[in-house]
């Protein structure tokens, strides 16, 4: 560096700490040196923030918030303006990619303890973050003003209306800005989309990071490298972030821009079948129609799960306030991860067969509720997702249960385990009242729930969990 270049940095340095920002976030910000593929995951959604952020700038350059201009606008960036076609499939294959790897980032986290002591602050940022994008995604999609965009804004924000005690119809009014979804509601979700809930989402971006470098990176082995420092204050098992681990970020990068580019350039809608596509459904290729109902209204596909939820749970006293609950219960329920393992070791690699045998049915609870939420609902399909919606809350409401090595003796045990049994019979006991099934469903279905609760609840509440296996006090290379 020429001393010109020396001497503007030493000026900058004095009134902006840019130097000491490089150093604590990058140069000498000491990350584990065994991190694995996993750790791609969380560079990668901070790439396609970027990603949306730029596009998104672009496209608000020619679109038109206005219920008679928007869908045309739409397509006017589609086939007159230089390069339109490409910022547009950049921005709707970024909003699925940006789930993605939001969902891997989340995964990699339940399977290392990401979420444990010193890091429940990170988790809790995450989750908001997950809650921001969600809503990011939500205001975004009625902007198109297609047929699914407009009635799916429509189901979504109905369900506002289901809260009871005066709550609902006032905040289903307020946030449509109208008695219906119109252009007062288009105009709105622009706002939000463009303005506020960004804002919110690069502030919660910025707590994340910042906590994360606080307290350090979690690894594969759940060791804290903070614990074996050298003479010389550094861990003895961390490496700085850069150069090390921004060059092995890039490789992900390239990895992951390939497949991203793929389907952009081959399959932007990522179309499944003649009718199913799951980036941009082919109903939203056609301008928004009150007076006509697509055949079958589901949200995007990183809704699913939690759609699926809502139509798994039966009307109770002519209110689907019931169904509303529960999928709201399963993502407020990830604020509590960090207490509910009680699990003495962090990672994986380390723990016992209750708790793998849980995640692996959590996750292909997940995929399940994920799949039927896509397609229409039958009776059948129902009662499937029931039993997926079980599994998904057990993995949370069990943990106590079975992520605990020893058996304490607590107030709760008995009434909670109790409580969950007697849910689970009656559970059961409703889906053999249903006549719309055949005894065979019934019977698998019913299996499936009684074993995961017996395996996952009642033997762990009473019986001592497995040994899990020894830590060792510095990081390995697996």
């Amino acid at each position: 560096m020429t001393s010109k270049a020396m001497a503007l940095l030493g000026w900058v340095d004095d009134r902006f700490p840019l130097t000491k920002l490089w150093k604590e976030h990058l140069s000498e910000y000491y990350a584990p040196k065994n991190f694995n593929f996993w750790y791609f995951f969380g560079s990668l959604a901070l790439l396609v923030l970027v990603i949306q952020i730029v596009s998104g700038i672009f496209l608000t350059i020619h679109y038109k918030p206005d219920a008679e201009l928007a869908f045309a606008s739409v397509e006017y960036i589609m086939r007159d303006v230089p390069w339109g076609w490409f910022v547009r499939y950049m921005h709707s294959t970024g909003a699925s990619a940006f789930f993605i790897v939001v969902y891997l980032h989340m995964y990699r986290g339940l399977i290392y303890g990401s979420y444990r002591k010193p890091r429940e602050l990170i988790w809790i940022f995450g989750v908001f973050i997950y809650l921001a994008l969600m809503a990011e995604a939500f205001f975004g999609y009625l902007l198109p003003w297609g047929q699914m965009s407009y009635w799916g804004a429509q189901v979504i924000v109905n369900l506002f209306a289901a809260i009871p005690f005066g709550i609902g119809e006032p905040l289903s009014e307020w946030i449509r800005g109208d008695y219906v979804i119109s252009d007062a509601t288009l105009n709105r979700f622009f706002a939000f989309h463009v303005i506020a809930v960004p804002l919110v989402l690069i502030m919660l971006v910025a707590a994340h990071i910042m906590a994360l470098h606080e307290v350090g990176s979690n690894n594969p082995d759940g060791v804290e490298i903070k614990k074996n420092k050298g003479a010389d204050g550094i861990p003895l098992d961390g490496i700085p972030f850069h150069p090390y681990y921004t060059v092995k970020d890039i490789l992900g990068v390239v990895v992951f821009m390939i497949g991203f580019f793929a389907v952009m350039f081959f399959n932007p809608t990522m179309q499944v079948t003649d009718t199913l596509s799951l980036f941009i459904e082919s109903p939203n290729f056609e301008p928004a129609n009150p007076l006509k109902t697509p055949e079958h209204i589901a949200p995007v596909w990183y809704f699913t799960p939690f759609y699926a939820m809502l139509r798994a749970v039966p009307p109770m006293l002519g209110s689907q306030f019931p169904g509303v609950l529960v999928m709201g219960a399963a993502i407020v329920v990830l604020f509590f991860l960090p207490w509910l393992d009680k699990s003495p070791v962090k990672s994986f690699r380390y723990k016992g067969t209750y708790i793998r045998v849980a995640l692996a049915t959590f996750v292909i609870s997940f995929i399940l509720l994920g799949y039927f939420g896509v397609i229409s609902a039958t009776a059948e399909r129902t009662m499937i997702a029931q039993c997926a919606t079980v599994i998904y809350f057990g993995y949370f409401l069990y943990m106590p249960f079975y992520s605990r090595h020893e058996i304490t003796a607590t107030g709760w045990r008995a009434p909670l385990v109790a409580l969950y049994s007697i849910l689970t019979i009656g559970l059961i006991a409703y889906w053999w009242m249903n006549d719309e099934v055949s005894a065979t469903l019934k019977l698998i279905v019913s299996v499936v729930t009684l074993v995961y609760t017996i395996y996952l609840l009642i033997i762990p509440a009473y019986v001592k969990a497995d040994t899990v296996k020894q830590v060792p006090d510095r990081v390995t290379s697996k």
